[in-house]
């Protein structure tokens, strides 16, 4: 098929580019939300042969500039609308992905049309364990099991206390929610896209998450030094050296207060050649063993650092306190209830 015979140009509006094979596309988006280029290929090949059924499209007809082009004209179409086709590389499978997101407000504000508040309250809570609690000097796990996620369904003292804000915008105590409404709205993060789920059973964000919350990670759980006690810069969210996307997953500096990051691929394609002792930070020059994991491999591979203090803004001693707090105050509620 020519150029000029392709449904993506022949039936084209003369100022934008777009046709119904656009459309169509759009459409498969707002339904998966989140689509890797080999989910794609066979997606707009069918398509294009339903625009077009006496010259079929083969899979294999579908070429990265062809998913570039389209997508670019869609951008171009539904950017008024305050959405967008992002795309990045999978951290885990290196698999490069697309997905349909909000550019209007952040994606926990996104997620308030489908989670009621105290849910919301809950993933807010799973994200300050992934990146507060076990995101320290030594070991950036940035990821939670299965029992830790269970137990945060439970609100801790402090957060009973805070406030969450209702869909007619009345404030209430945060009241937590069951261990099984829990499971449920994991199970629905998984499947719109915005957490994974290993075989090791880390939850963790997926590639749709980490493109809508970028921003939002780096406010909340970045501080710079005017914001802190010490006046030292804490970076817990950092980018990765090679691609400068969101690292959540790969290796680190051996030198502790490095701060170069790097997902697998970037790593060995920048070492690629070099002899283990000339595998050195681009920054600090400490050669890299490629041993030191950021993610999951953190706590499943070993490679923490040595012994340190907490990056976190609460210490683990303080953390226990609290716990221990909660567990008080439990006892003293169920008392005054015998009681009564």
């Amino acid at each position: 098929m020519s150029r000029d015979d392709s449904p993506l140009v022949r039936d084209a509006s003369p100022e934008t580019g777009y046709t119904s094979v656009h459309r169509a596309f759009l459409q498969s988006f707002l339904t998966h939300n989140v689509m890797t280029v080999d989910e794609i290929k066979p997606v707009l090949a069918h398509i294009i042969t339903a625009s077009n059924p006496d010259r079929p499209y083969m899979e294999g007809d579908v070429t990265q500039p062809q998913i570039t082009s389209t997508i670019q004209t869609l951008n171009a179409r539904i950017t008024p609308f305050d959405l967008e086709i992002r795309s990045t590389r999978d951290q885990h499978s290196k698999a490069l992905t697309y997905a349909l997101v909000n550019n209007a407000s952040d994606a926990l504000t996104q997620l308030a049309t489908k989670f009621s508040p105290a849910e919301i309250a809950y993933i807010r809570r799973l994200l300050d364990c992934m990146f507060d609690t076990n995101n320290t000097p030594t070991r950036e796990t940035m990821a939670l099991k299965q029992n830790e996620a269970s137990a945060l369904a439970r609100a801790s003292r402090r957060n009973r206390q805070s406030q969450v804000h209702s869909a007619d915008g009345e404030e209430a105590a945060d009241p937590g929610i069951s261990m099984q409404d829990a499971e449920t709205v994991l199970e629905d993060l998984v499947n719109a896209g915005f957490l994974r789920k290993s075989q090791h059973g880390f939850y963790s964000l997926a590639p749709r998450a980490l493109m809508e919350l970028r921003a939002y990670l780096k406010e909340t759980y970045n501080e710079a030094a005017d914001d802190t006690e010490d006046g030292v810069e804490v970076m817990r969210i950092r980018d990765c050296e090679g691609c400068r996307e969101l690292m959540t997953h790969g290796i680190r500096c051996d030198k502790r207060e490095c701060g170069v990051r790097w997902h697998d691929q970037c790593a060995n394609n920048f070492y690629r050649g070099k002899t283990v002792e000339n595998r050195k930070c681009p920054k600090c020059r400490t050669v890299c063993s490629g041993k030191v994991f950021v993610g999951e491999r953190a706590v499943t591979k070993g490679g923490s650092t040595g012994a340190g203090t907490a990056s976190g803004r609460r210490s683990t001693q303080s953390r226990r306190e609290e716990e221990e707090e909660d567990e008080e105050e439990d006892d003293d509620e169920g008392e005054e209830d015998e009681e009564e």
